[in-house]
């Protein structure tokens, strides 16, 4: 199995998704008067829990993944160490998506300042918003510690070039060998 790195562009899209629709709330609040704005403490506590373990799980992988076969301690179950890789692409897809969302709840009620409301709901999203972009970084972060070291296995293209130029070699040696005896 191969598993590639989350272009960076995923994450801006994410971003600019949440934004799009964290508008869109705050607009539909402004017209229809729901108090749907702003992120409860719980989502930020919630949010910096998930940070917290899909990191330590994370350097889990990295520990394991850099240690020496012999040397190895402990294992680690191959479908954790997936797991553990998926958790990490989605908590940067997530994070980056919920910071625009609550960037642009907290930026459109600026205006509102003045307003006791508005202003706990700036504040909740302006935290909730740095906590989102915190996960975004664990979660790429967290991607790069799942990565493998390079095997020096046939798969490596140390080996296969090495390989690829031994043969040549030998070719070579072989051509002028028949060259001589004619």
């Amino acid at each position: 199995m191969s598993a590639r790195r989350t272009p960076w562009w995923y994450y801006v899209i994410a971003a600019l998704i949440g934004l799009l629709f964290g508008a869109i709330l705050v607009k539909s609040d402004e017209m229809s008067g729901l108090s749907l704005l702003g992120a409860p403490w719980f989502v930020a506590f919630v949010l910096i829990l998930l940070g917290a373990v899909v990191l330590i799980l994370a350097l889990q992988v990295h520990q394991y993944a850099i240690t020496d076969p012999r040397r190895r301690k402990s294992w680690i179950d191959p479908t954790k160490a997936v797991y553990t890789l998926v958790l990490c692409k989605a908590l940067g897809i997530a994070g980056a998506g919920l910071a625009g969302w609550y960037l642009a709840q907290a930026l459109l009620c600026l205006p509102h300042w003045s307003i006791p409301y508005f202003q706990n709901v700036i504040t909740q999203c302006a935290v909730t918003t740095v906590i989102c972009i915190a996960d975004m970084v664990v979660g790429i972060v967290g991607e790069w510690l799942c990565q493998l070291p390079p095997s020096e296995g046939a798969e490596n293209p140390k080996i296969k070039a090495a390989q690829r130029r031994e043969r040549q070699r030998k070719l070579a040696a072989g051509g002028s060998m028949s060259k001589r005896s004619d």
